[in-house]
């Protein structure tokens, strides 16, 4: 009988880890097209849209460096390329409306937490 608890403990304590990690995967590429959006805005003086961005990625991505690298490499990686192509700019109503669907799909997979009473 003690056995039979032990496993079942186990299993609750595993099942839920699939779902958690494929919830953290795809927080992180909705952070990682945050990032893209940023570079894009730097990139085309959008200085509004960068800041709305920023403000997206430090309210709902977690304070970790995995997050925090993947959105300043998203960033540069954008940047460059928009700099380095020479193309014209997208308009911003086109960012404006990426970032409206990048908050949609962070406060599912990342919604913002309170933060901790001191």
């Amino acid at each position: 009988m003690k056995n039979l608890r032990n496993l079942l403990l186990l299993l609750v304590a595993v099942l839920p880890a699939p779902t958690f990690a494929a919830d953290a995967e795809a927080g992180l590429l909705a952070i990682k097209a945050l990032g893209n959006v940023n570079g894009q805005a730097l990139a085309c003086s959008e200085a509004r849209l960068a800041a709305r961005a920023k403000q997206l990625m430090l309210a709902h991505a977690p304070k970790t460096q995995r997050f925090g690298t993947a959105y300043e490499e998203a960033t540069q990686e954008a940047f460059l390329g928009q700099t380095r192509s020479g193309s014209a700019c997208p308009d911003a109503t086109r960012l404006t409306d990426r970032l409206n669907q990048l908050a949609l799909q962070l406060a599912e997979t990342l919604p913002v937490t309170a933060p901790a009473a001191k």
